[in-house]
């Protein structure tokens, strides 16, 4: 009898995660190898936001705190959701988790009964699925093809709809394509939505403040306020912040599903680091000018990505409206021959093409549900992106029969 649970064999592990590892192994091993496959900004946390941190260890905040999160965090997510979303929770409307993973995790499993069916927009977060088969949940997958943007339409969203449905998630700017819903998008969706009062939505926002072009971010409880009382809206500091190693989401919702949540989390890992939370409230009530900055230097990273890609034959590369992810299309590869002969039948063979040939880690489309395309995240130094562009299109051009027509029919 093995000592394996039989719910681990209906998981996997993260494939972007899986990339990361192999690009840190092939680079330890003496291998010429650029990473483009971690979610990950190359900017350190912000001076002021570490300071809180070492101001916290000084007075000794380094105890066990509740298990939901501090009151200043707490506090601080409050005046962010009113501030920024026009969004109004109490104390036990809010939780503070280790990540916006466990956060979506924890919604999931406190809220899924065997069978219940949750709606995911393809392309997808790679852990989406996985996280509700854990729970007993049944993935619902909606295909959400180039020609529409990568997003959910209404008419597709009502399609998927049953009697087992239980959650809606939708994730805006997306991982792993940036693209982001607009006001009238996400009001369309909502539309959809009120006339199902058994349906959930799980309002993934961790890109909120990554957007470009003076595209203006909402939210659906936002939109329609009567969806108030059955959304999970859930934010995190890793991403806008670069404080992916301190661990801290969060989430607003209905103080049901909050205390469930909650019960969850007090039987797993209780509460969320006591130095990180004094790091996160700083963070979330500090100056926020140097955004700004930051999404411009990240701009100009999509900017120069989408054009580089767009000249390599074989590639089509949208441009994205938010988040740090390109998700070309790499139909113009498949079925032609490598340099040593070998056929290239899906994106995965793309992606190990492109590593094993000019030493460039990315992560294959079919990990989010949709091919044939591949994400690449520009979070990284503009040096290393233009390098491992020029790499990509050296390699595109070996290829035998590349399609050069798809050059001039991206963005």
């Amino acid at each position: 009898m093995s000592i394996i649970a039989d719910r681990m064999s209906r998981i996997k592990p993260s494939p972007t995660i899986a990339v990361t590892n192999k690009a840190r192994d092939l680079k330890a091993a003496g291998r010429d190898v650029i990473g483009l496959g971690a979610g990950e900004p190359d900017f350190d946390t912000p001076d002021f936001i570490k300071d809180a941190a070492k101001l916290a260890m000084d007075k000794g905040q380094t105890k066990y705190t509740a298990v939901d999160g501090t009151p200043e965090l707490k506090d601080a997510i409050i005046a962010k959701f009113k501030r920024d979303n026009g969004l109004t929770y109490a104390r036990d409307e809010i939780i503070v988790g280790t990540g916006g993973k466990q956060v979506l995790f924890n919604a999931l499993l406190a809220s899924l009964n065997p069978g219940d069916e949750v709606i995911i927009p393809a392309p997808y977060w790679v852990s989406y699925p996985d996280m509700t088969v854990l729970a007993e949940g049944v993935p619902v997958f909606v295909e959400c093809p180039e020609s529409d943007g990568f997003k959910l339409r209404p008419e597709a969203l009502e399609a998927a709809i049953t009697p087992r449905t239980k959650w809606l998630i939708l994730n805006s700017p997306s991982n792993p394509t940036g693209a982001a819903y607009a006001r009238a998008e996400i009001k369309a969706l909502t539309d959809v939505l009120v006339h199902y009062p058994h349906v959930w939505v799980m309002s993934d926002d961790i890109y909120e403040k990554i957007i470009y072009d003076g595209f203006e971010f909402t939210t659906p409880a936002q939109v329609e306020p009567a969806l108030l009382n059955r959304t999970l809206t859930v934010n995190g500091v890793s991403k806008a912040y670069a404080m992916t190693g301190w661990r801290i989401g969060y989430a607003g919702g209905p103080k049901a599903l909050i205390k469930a949540m909650t019960n969850l989390q007090s039987q797993s890992t209780s509460n969320p680091c006591s130095i990180a939370q004094a790091a996160a409230a700083a963070a979330l009530n500090g100056d926020q000018s140097f955004l700004t900055a930051r999404n411009e230097s990240f701009r100009a990273r999509r900017d120069m990505v989408v054009e580089m890609l767009n000249a390599a034959p074989g590639l089509r590369c949208p441009k994205p409206e938010g988040a740090f992810y390109v998700y070309p299309s790499c139909a113009g590869l498949i079925g032609k021959t490598t340099p040593d002969g070998k056929l290239l039948t899906s994106d995965e063979d793309v992606v190990t093409y492109f590593l094993e040939s000019v030493g460039v880690a990315c992560v294959q489309g079919a990990a989010f549900g949709l091919s044939p395309y591949f994400r690449i995240s520009y979070a990284t130094s503009t040096e290393a992106l233009r390098e491992a562009c020029t790499r990509i299109q050296k390699a595109c051009a070996a290829v035998s029969g590349a399609s050069q027509a798809m050059r001039s029919s991206g963005s």
